[in-house]
Order: structure tokens, then sequence, then C-alpha cells
């Protein structure tokens, strides 16, 4: 018995050997594993400290994009009034241009008329000046013959004069 008790006393020791390295074992996984855990909750903390962060920063970018839709949307209504005074502006010019033709081929039609005029002015201006000439010349005609026509009235009257006299001088004798 006592060999059975010793062989079972070296049995149960080898089991607890067996057990203190399995327990030494379970000890030195467990402080791991704790460690580990340690480790992933200190990345999980993190994680969720960088997941916090993004979402700030995503919410700020969503914040920072509806601003900038919105300036789009400014920038295009402007883009589209400046190409529609655009339009309006090259229809204002074209009209212009038209209006600045139609202009030029008047002015060339004035500036025609007005050579026309001229000449005609100078003509009119030369037979003025010949007609002025013709007409000084006539008046000193006029003068000549009014000057000629008062000296034979003259010589009328003293011919009627001597004649009534000679009628006189004849019924008085």
């Amino acid at each position: 018995k006592l060999d059975k008790a010793g062989t079972a006393a070296d049995d149960s020791e080898r089991a607890k050997k067996v057990f203190q390295a399995k327990a030494e074992e379970d000890e030195k996984r467990i402080i791991g594993l704790e460690k580990e855990l340690k480790e992933a909750r200190e990345k999980a903390e993190a994680a969720d400290n960088a997941y916090d962060e993004t979402a700030k920063k995503l919410l700020a970018c969503e914040g920072e994009l509806d601003k900038a839709e919105e300036r789009a949307d400014v920038g295009e209504t402007k883009i589209t009034e400046l190409e529609e005074e655009l339009r309006v502006v090259a229809n204002n010019l074209k009209s212009l241009e038209v209006a600045e033709e139609k202009s030029n081929q008047r002015e060339k039609s004035y500036k025609e008329q007005i050579k026309t005029l001229t000449a005609k002015l100078k003509q009119a201006e030369a037979r003025a000046e010949f007609a002025s000439k013709s007409v000084e010349k006539l008046m000193t005609e006029v003068d000549r013959l009014e000057d000629e026509l008062v000296s034979e009235q003259e010589k009328y009257k003293a011919i009627t004069e001597e004649l009534e006299q000679t009628f006189a001088e004849m019924s008085g004798y």
C-alpha cells in the first residue's frame, strides 16, 4: 500500500507539477491576453476618437460643400445673367453697327448734297454778280437816258414855248 501510496503520491506530485506548469502557462497566457485586451481597448478608444474627429471633419466638410454648392448656384445664376446681358449688348452693338452704317450712308449722301448745293451756290453767286454788273450798267444807261429825256423835255418845252410865242405873234398881227 505504501508503494501504491508512494506511486499515487508521485503521480499526484507529477500531476501537481503538470497542473502548476499548466497554471503558470495559463497565467502567462492570461497576462498576455489581458495585455492584448488592454491594447485592443486602447486601439478601440483611439479608433473611436479618430472616428469622432473624422465625423466632425465630415460634418464641417458637408457644411463647406453646402456653402460651395450655394456659391456655385449663385455663380451659375450670375453667369446666366451675364450671358443674357452679353447677348443684349451684342444685339445693341449690331443695332449700333447697322445705325452707324445707315448714318455713314446718310453722311455720304449729305456730303454729295452739300457738294451739289455748293456748286449751285457758286453758279448762283456768279449769276448774281453778273446780274449785279448788268443792273449797274443798266442803271447807268437809265441815268443817262433820264438825263437825255430831261434834256429833250427841256428842248421840247423851249420849242413849245417858242412855237406858242410864234403863234401868238402870228395871231397878234
